[in-house]
């Protein structure tokens, strides 16, 4: 799975409040940028790339409303967080009008911040990796074409796969070697989670296994209550070497 510190710009003109939050934030293993106003959170998002910003609503220089507009003129789909010390009604319409994905009051429960934060950041990358448009893959001695639906394995005929199985072998290789969920993979392709669709599932998953038994460094591994994995040996020596540089 991807390690990589995600980066966040945390806009906060409490210099306390600022700095006890970013510690928290970077103990949780972000990557903090902290802007004291507006202005400043403002000049720090045009010349850094953030994954997530916290926005405070009263500042000087700048209001976190405004800022936020400025940020969405940049950036239109950058999560948003706000920060207010009062939960009135106006100001927290006002803050989805301007794009806010959510508002926090303080005091709030940083562990709470932490889940939200986790949560958006998750959906995020999943969107990332299902608006690609990616469709030619190679895996192990595998040759994909999604738009086609020809799996073709080294120099042999290419096997040509139903709509779903193509759909669900995709998704597999957008995820490989990280957690392609029970959850999405039925939202996606059979349109929301039942008993039928989760074992109609199970057995188009049974059915790639077959096509894929050919080469044995290809597998798809069952992740017991959450969903599958597919990776390869090459994948398994890759992170051993890695793990054995550190």
């Amino acid at each position: 799975m991807n390690n990589k510190k995600r980066s966040i710009l945390l806009v906060e003109d409490n210099y306390n409040f600022g700095s006890i939050l970013k510690d928290n934030l970077e103990l949780k293993n972000y990557k903090i940028m902290l802007a004291r106003d507006g202005l400043e959170g403002f000049k720090f998002f045009q010349n850094h790339e953030f994954d997530l910003c916290i926005l405070d609503v009263m500042m000087p220089q700048m209001d976190g409303f405004t800022l936020a507009e400025k940020i969405r003129d940049i950036d239109e789909s950058v999560p948003i967080f706000f920060l207010t010390a009062k939960n009135i009604k106006e100001d927290v319409l006002n803050g989805y009008r301007v794009g806010a994905d959510d508002y926090l009051v303080k005091p709030f429960d940083t562990d709470v911040l932490h889940a939200k934060i986790k949560s958006i950041l998750f959906r995020q990358s999943v969107s990332d990796k299902l608006d690609t448009s990616v469709e030619n893959f190679e895996f192990g001695s595998y040759t994909f074409n999604s738009r086609l639906r020809l799996l073709k394995y080294n120099n042999e005929d290419p096997v040509e796969l139903s709509h779903k199985e193509a759909s669900l072998l995709r998704m597999l290789l957008l995820f490989k070697n990280d957690l392609l969920t029970r959850e999405l993979a039925l939202n996606k392709i059979w349109g929301g989670e039942n008993y039928y669709a989760s074992r109609t599932m199970d057995v188009y998953m049974v059915r790639l296994r077959k096509k894929l038994i050919e080469d044995d460094s290809v597998i798809i591994k069952n992740i017991h209550g959450l969903g599958f994995q597919l990776i390869t040996s090459d994948d398994t020596k890759e992170n051993d070497l890695a793990k054995d540089k550190k």
